[in-house]
């Protein structure tokens, strides 16, 4: 008999509450940003979290990558309870889960090399020696399809869809068993987005990563989704595999978003044009 798979993270009923500027200092009004979300990322697996802002998609990923402590319920991590990490707790998951911004520009140091970056977490972590990490950039940079001599570049000497790339390898750069991906195309020229997302699809395939893709538009989600999370007011209103969510939606505000986005699934020629 197989073992089930244990899950990379695990939400159970999870809930942030945030103080807002209203009320008083001794009865402080609150917000439930995320409110009693459970869901489970298995390995080799994306789940797509889709929602217009303020849905609460952005802080559940942060939840999912330590960012962001909970008011109540349950962080798991490869079974193990989290919800009250300690420093090796984080340094562990930092090891296993990365993730990648939306904005490459301020998610990236504008004073160092791009090398410098990519070796940048291989030093926090302690790991490798300096040639070691020096053959780790090379490999990176590869990976995602630049030049080496991008490595000797300035975030500032490059194009946006680049420095998402530079972005997508550093989060890379310590092997992790599953990314985040939160809005990491709505800052790039819709000329560029569907290259990094094909290249999102296929780094999943080729090194079997497990993905949670963050995004306001479900025609992105749907590109590079196996299962489909929809999120409104804090609270999961859908959730199932990506065909039956996209061709079957039970919520009223599924049908909405479905309704409301031009599809990515056919890119035109620019979109499939040479790196940008």
């Amino acid at each position: 008999m197989n073992t089930p798979a244990t899950p990379i993270i695990e939400l159970k009923d999870v809930e942030v509450e945030f103080k807002t500027r209203a009320g008083s200092i001794f009865r402080p009004k609150k917000v439930k940003a995320v409110d009693h979300v459970s869901l489970k990322l298995m390995p080799g697996r994306t789940i797509g979290i889709v929602g217009e802002s303020g849905c609460g998609k952005s802080t559940t990923a942060n939840v999912m990558c330590g960012l962001q402590t909970v008011t109540s319920g349950h962080v798991m991590f490869k079974g193990q309870d989290v919800t009250h990490r300690n420093a090796k707790d984080r340094m562990r998951i930092g090891r296993v889960v990365s993730v990648v911004f939306q904005d490459p520009a301020t998610a990236l140091n504008a004073r160092m090399s791009v090398q410098d970056q990519l070796m940048d977490p291989l030093i926090v972590h302690s790991l490798g020696n300096k040639e070691e990490r020096i053959r780790r950039a090379y490999e990176l940079i590869n990976m995602v399809g630049l030049p080496k001599s991008a490595l000797n570049a300035l975030p500032g000497q490059l194009s946006g869809g680049q420095r998402q790339r530079v972005a997508i390898a550093r989060a890379l750069s310590l092997k992790p068993d599953a990314i985040i991906a939160d809005e990491p195309t709505s800052a790039l020229d819709v000329s560029v987005r569907a290259q990094i997302l094909n290249l999102l699809s296929d780094l999943k395939k080729e090194l079997g990563l497990s993905m949670v893709f963050i995004s306001h538009d479900i025609q992105t989600v749907r590109y590079v989704s196996d299962e489909i999370i929809v999120m409104n007011h804090g609270t999961i209103v859908e959730h199932g595999e990506a065909k039956q969510v996209l061709n079957n939606p039970q919520d009223p505000y599924t049908r909405l978003l479905l309704g409301a986005a031009p599809s990515l699934l056919h890119p035109t020629a620019a979109e499939c044009a040479p790196i940008a």
